[in-house]
């Protein structure tokens, strides 16, 4: 069975080493999601053309703790989730998440719950630039 992983990194991420972190012979079902940053915002007066994402010291705790929340939740499911901090361009992938299990329906509701909870409790932050060389701060 996929091992998996939950981690806050600076790398880029790979949405083709998250499917393998939880792939196996036994899962019929991959789901999987890619948040990458776009070029507008509710809050943003202009285009958006860059972020900085901050962390909380505990942020790769947090975010592994979810994890196993979520595993719990949906004991049948192996899954991998990612989130980039740094500074990061439009189209850049800052959210990935992969869950594994026999049954899509599985799958599909431990995905849409992992994206969920991470985006609501890992404290990260981001600094959204827009094309006047305006910022401002999101999510503090």
């Amino acid at each position: 069975m996929g091992a998996g992983f939950a981690q806050v990194t600076q790398s880029l991420l790979d949405v083709g080493e998250h499917v393998t972190a939880v792939s196996d012979a036994t899962h019929g079902a991959v789901v999987t999601f890619i948040g990458q940053v776009r070029d507008h915002d509710p809050d943003a007066a202009g285009r958006v053309t860059g972020l900085d994402y901050s962390a909380h010291p505990d942020a790769g705790r947090i975010i592994g703790e979810i994890a196993d929340r979520v595993r719990a939740q949906h004991p049948l499911v192996v899954l991998a989730v990612s989130h980039r901090i740094g500074h990061l361009d439009v189209g850049d992938l800052a959210l990935v998440a992969a869950v594994a299990s026999a049954h899509r329906g599985d799958a599909f509701a431990a995905c849409e719950s992992l994206v969920e909870t991470v985006k609501a409790e890992v404290p990260i932050w981001k600094k959204q630039y827009e094309v006047d060389g305006s910022h401002s701060w999101v999510g503090l």
